[in-house]
Formats: structure tokens, sequence, C-alpha cells
């Protein structure tokens, strides 16, 4: 099997190393840019990108630039690497995209976990179609349909969408989205989940209506009968 190659987006020379280091060690192939625009270019010329490491604050263009030339076209996962711990920040990556967000310091063992985990969702070879409500998930191909019109949906919203749907008619607490979304170890909050299924209801039309808020809790997934 082939390595899965891994874009490390830094202009720190350090960082990059660092990153590189520990991500070969696990037998990834890693592809470094010290800039956005090189970031970019590199991307779209190599087209089997896995998943890309993007620092926020560089050079020529920035990391939120970057994030948004790749997710008109791809939706490859990105995991963000920042020094900023502002939550407006992180609440604007999850918006354009981003499927983690690592602050800096960090530790490398932990960024291979996340890397790790990532990829484990993404590419999953489990061969599942659901179909509800005129929605159509293939978790294989991770693609939706919509009334037989495919959605393109980011990696986190698909996440959460296929956590709905496998959930249907229960009632789900945003503390159990995060845990199971984002995983146990994410430090966010409820405005995280709110921003994704805004977004999520919008890309659904008419199958929005479909995530009901509970008000005071969370969020339940239901199809009219």
């Amino acid at each position: 099997m082939d390595k899965l190659k891994i874009l490390v987006v830094d202009d720190e020379s350090r960082m990059r190393k660092l990153v590189k280091d520990y991500l070969i060690r696990k037998n990834y192939e890693v592809i470094e840019a010290e800039n956005g625009e090189q970031a970019v270019d590199i991307f779209f010329a190599q087209k089997d990108i896995a998943l890309i490491i993007l620092d926020i604050m560089m050079p020529k263009m920035d990391g939120w630039q970057v994030c948004r030339e790749i997710r008109h076209y791809s939706n490859v996962p990105i995991i963000m690497l920042t020094a900023k711990g502002d939550e407006k920040d992180e609440l604007l990556g999850f918006e354009l995209g981003v499927d983690e967000y690592i602050s800096k310091p960090f530790s490398p063992k932990i960024l291979v976990a996340r890397v790790e985990a990532v990829l484990r969702r993404f590419i999953s070879t489990e061969e599942e179609v659901i179909s509800i409500g005129g929605i159509e998930l293939d978790k294989a191909a991770h693609q939706v349909k919509i009334d037989g019109n495919v959605v393109e949906l980011s990696f986190k919203e698909f996440e959460l969408l296929t956590y709905f749907v496998t959930n249907q008619g229960v009632a789900l607490s945003r503390e159990k989205i995060l845990n199971n979304v984002w995983n146990y170890d994410y430090f966010g909050d409820a405005r995280t989940i709110d921003t994704h299924v805004k977004k999520l209801r919008s890309k659904m039309g008419t199958k929005g209506k479909y995530i009901k808020t509970i008000w005071g809790l969370g969020y339940k997934f239901e199809v009219d009968a």
C-alpha cells in the first residue's frame, strides 16, 4: 500500500521538521510548504494529498485564505495549527471547514494521534449506504445525495450528519455531539456545534428541517411522517 501523503504548511522550518519527523516515524510521506501560496500550488499539483496540517499566521497567504481556496474544490481533511487561542479564530476555522484545531505549543504525539483519528474516519473502507427521507449517505464514498443530487459537505459536516442519521429519533446533547463527532479531548463549546448545524441545514435545503433543535439540550434528527 502506498504511503499516505501529508502536506505540512508552516513558515517556521523548525516546526515543519518537528511535525515531519514524527509523521515519518508513522510511515507517512510528508511534503512541506513554507507559505500559503506554495501550499496551494503544491496541493493542486500533487492531486493526492490525504491531509493538510496548516498554520494560520504565514506570509504571502495566511491559513484562512489557503483553507478557503482549497475548500472551493476539495473536502480533504485540514488540521489547523496555530499559536492563537482566540475562540473567534477557532469558530472561524470550523466555519471554513477545518476538521481539527490544535494550538501551539502542542505535543507532537497528540498531533500524530489526531492525524490518525481524522484519517481513519475520512478514509473508511466500510461499505455502507444509509437512505432515509430522501437522503442517501454513502460512508465509503464520503458522499451525500439529497433527492438524487450530490451535496458538497465538509468532512466535519459529513461526520455530523452521519452521527445524526445513525441516531435518528434520539435527543442528543451538545456535549454528547462534541464527544462523538469532535472527539472526547476537544475542548469546544456549544457554538461550534450550532455553527456547523446552521451550515448543514442550509446545504440540506428543505431536508434541513429534519435536524430539530431541542432548546436547552441540543438536537434530534427526525424525519417527518
